[in-house]
């Protein structure tokens, strides 16, 4: 059985792309079949595995002009496997949007090689807009990676009700399957008060596993490898290892 999972939050900077790259090695580390896929035109998702974004990418399985076999590569990391982006996928909002069932193209186009896969995480940009509903109309669940602050608070009320929309109107399937609390510093006041806040509303939702700040984590993106190929360990590596066995839990 296959799960596919959207990495998504609109505010930027909350280490969403940090924990798509991390929680996938982690998940691949525990000996499961992972595909990483970057739905962000910045493409940092796929530096962040060390991948490059030469033709053809997921522009080129969108656009019909490649298949998903074609384009996906492995990481180098062993049971982790990339579909990488770059900006060309900026394209998507003017060439695909307002095309009948553009929604689902995505879902469309992975639907041939998902089923290689236990976990298929998709990487979505900073934004609710276009490239984000397809990233949710694709997903079985969205997994919410946030900081704990309270501007992260407001977005994530606008992020539950874009995906009430979309699992009303383009996919029934689609759940919050959690949220992540990232860049975790419990030494501060401020974070452990919107810990205390998120965890009274949204209860189990929450994942009881969270990601500290950690320099190590920071620094591994440059060296174009996850967490674990870099300093296994670092709190960062134990911390999404942690996280990864709690998601296993969470479906058996």
């Amino acid at each position: 059985m296959t799960t596919i999972l959207a990495l998504a939050n609109q505010k930027g900077g909350v280490g969403k792309t940090t924990t798509a790259i991390n929680l996938a090695a982690a998940l691949a580390a525990l000996e499961r079949e992972v595909l990483l896929v970057d739905c962000d035109p910045q493409g940092n998702a796929t530096r962040g595995v060390g991948g490059t974004a030469s033709p053809p990418n997921l522009y080129h399985v969108l656009s019909g002009s490649a298949e998903a076999a074609e384009a996906i590569r492995s990481s180098g990391f062993p049971h982790l496997d990339l579909l990488p982006a770059d900006r060309n996928l900026v394209g998507v909002e003017v060439e695909f949007v307002g095309l009948d069932g553009w929604e689902r193209r995505l879902g469309e186009r992975l639907a041939p090689v998902a089923s290689r896969y236990e976990y298929v995480l998709l990487d979505s940009p900073p934004s609710l807009g276009h490239l984000t509903v397809l990233a949710l109309t694709a997903a079985d669940a969205v997994l919410v990676p946030m900081q704990c602050e309270y501007f992260a608070l407001e977005g994530l009320s606008e992020l539950v009700g874009t995906v009430r929309t979309v699992a009303a109107k383009l996919n029934s399937r689609l759940r919050l399957g959690g949220i992540v609390l990232t860049m975790y510093d419990d030494r501060m006041k401020l974070t452990r008060d919107v810990e205390e806040e998120i965890r009274s509303h949204f209860g189990d939702v929450v994942f009881r596993t969270t990601v500290p700040r950690n320099v190590r984590l920071a620094e591994a993106p440059s060296h174009g490898v996850p967490i674990l190929q870099y300093d296994i360990k670092s709190r960062g590596a134990e911390a999404f290892l942690a996280l990864a066995r709690e998601l296993r839990g969470r479906a058996t």
